[in-house]
């Protein structure tokens, strides 16, 4: 059977499962703070920048790992696999993917770059259900397919903590920050193909959240959902609610709350919070 090494990037969440996985990979993003410059969960914790953050007066900035990154993370797995699949956060929102591509065409072992459409925890549940489709003995062609597919069904509806950190990171244009810090109007931000959208504008965070679950609802009605994924900065408790509210609601779907990894917290604000899904 081939070997296959799994790689993804920093701002995929990874619980215990992958973590321990012998086989998955993680690349850092890069963050800059002030004048300093850190690798993504490697010289930078979470708790780390969260504490930085409430210090500075400049926002920190990221950017994707290199070409030399990568090429140099893929010859040292040339040596135990005999092949690559590498799932990366959406190409709409970071050039990691662009990476990685250039990086699998300057090695000797197949490199296949997936581009997951999504971030944080539902690009990490990506990882896992092509992991389980290989346990299953699918092929890697098999493999990709499924992935190219699953990267079209996934809903990520997301509060945003900061718009100011939004608009400053370019990820949103001056005009929707503008009315939003005018009237308090609290966008959700849906990803949609990869890219962030206004799926709605609100009042009041309650709102929002109550909003939110309309989708989910929705989405229940048409779809199979085999698991919900909270998504949370520092605003643990908010998180909290929102898991216990939910499985309330929908008692046979496992629902979890996941932080948000530092290079997504930098954009979008350490209160964010948001719940993603499969629609399978």
């Amino acid at each position: 059977m081939e070997k296959i090494a799994w790689v993804t990037d920093s701002t995929a969440y990874l619980d215990e499962v992958l973590k321990n996985h012998p086989d998955v990979y993680s690349i850092p993003m890069v963050v800059y703070f002030e004048e300093e410059e850190y690798l993504d969960g490697v010289t930078l914790s979470l708790e780390d920048f969260y504490t930085k953050l409430e210090a500075s007066n400049t926002p920190p900035k990221t950017s994707q790992p290199s070409v030399g990154a990568f090429v140099e993370l893929y010859t040292k797995l040339a040596e135990s696999y005999d092949r690559i699949i590498s799932v990366h956060l959406s190409s709409h929102l970071s050039g990691t993917v662009s990476s990685s591509t250039q990086a699998g065409e300057l090695v000797e072992i197949p490199v296949h770059t997936v581009d997951s459409k999504v971030i944080s925890f539902p690009l990490s549940a990506m990882v896992k259900k092509g992991i389980k489709a290989q346990e299953e003995g699918k092929t890697y062609e098999e493999i990709l397919d499924y992935l190219h597919d699953l990267a079209t069904k996934c809903d990520i509806y997301v509060l945003i903590g900061s718009l100011e950190q939004l608009h400053r990171s370019g990820r949103m244009s001056g005009v929707q920050k503008l009315l939003g810090s005018l009237l308090q109007i609290k966008p959700i931000i849906r990803i949609e193909n990869g890219k962030l959208d206004v799926a709605e504008k609100v009042r009041t965070h309650k709102k929002a959240l109550s909003k939110i679950v309309d989708f989910l609802d929705e989405a229940h009605a048409q779809a199979t959902i085999k698991e919900l994924f909270v998504l949370h900065g520092t605003n643990m408790e908010d998180a909290d609610g929102l898991v216990a509210s939910l499985r309330e609601k929908y008692p046979d779907i496992p629902i979890n709350p996941f932080p948000l990894s530092t290079a997504i917290a930098v954009h979008a604000g350490v209160n964010t919070i948001g719940i993603a899904w499969y629609n399978e």
